[in-house]
């Protein structure tokens, strides 16, 4: 059985979810919008075998922790999904949140609230840090993986207007073309 390609996103509330279905129709992939929630409502298996009824991919998936700083409801369903072996992770969208008394993660770069590739993480807002790591309720697990891509991003489809949905999401689509442009695919 072919693995299936999925790019995990680290949000999952309901604007989020309406920018994610916007951006992933935009790269020609699609979405298991059952994996919205804040918090995640699915365990990782239950949404992997949603992945595995999807006609094609690329498949994004939706894991999140409604602001928990612990070890919450999405970072058990993203460890679910990484261990489970009918799937691949094409890369990791990892979303910034004002979340306090978490590690963060280093990110391979960020796209910024213009669209703009930058070093380092942002903010809620997608404005570059300065700091190597993005900080988010959901991130801190994605240390214990290798990931062939971690990409940072602001809060999806917020971002003062910059990722809404209503102008095609275009930071998240940003963000979802890179993943998938990357040459190891």
């Amino acid at each position: 059985m072919n693995k299936r390609k999925i790019i995990l996103v680290t949000d999952g509330d309901e604007k989020a979810k309406k920018a994610i279905e916007v951006a992933i129709k935009n790269v020609d992939g699609r979405c298991i919008s059952k994996s919205w929630g804040n918090p995640t409502k699915l365990s990782g298996k239950d949404i992997v075998d949603l992945i595995v009824t999807a006609e094609y991919d690329p498949v994004a998936v939706m894991v999140d922790d409604k602001g928990d700083p612990g070890y919450g409801v999405g970072e058990q369903a993203l460890s679910e999904i990484v261990g489970d072996d009918r799937v691949t992770i094409a890369g990791v969208v990892a979303v910034a949140s004002n979340t306090e008394g978490v590690n963060g993660i280093e990110v391979d770069y960020s796209i910024d609230c213009r669209g703009e590739k930058v070093e380092g993480g942002v903010d809620k807002e997608g404005n570059a840090t300065g700091e190597k790591r993005l900080y988010g309720d959901t991130v801190d697990i994605l240390e214990v993986y290798e990931f062939p891509l971690i990409i940072g991003i602001g809060d999806i489809g917020k971002m003062n207007g910059s990722d809404d949905c209503k102008i095609g999401a275009p930071i998240i689509t940003k963000a979802f073309t890179d993943i998938l442009n990357r040459k190891e695919l």
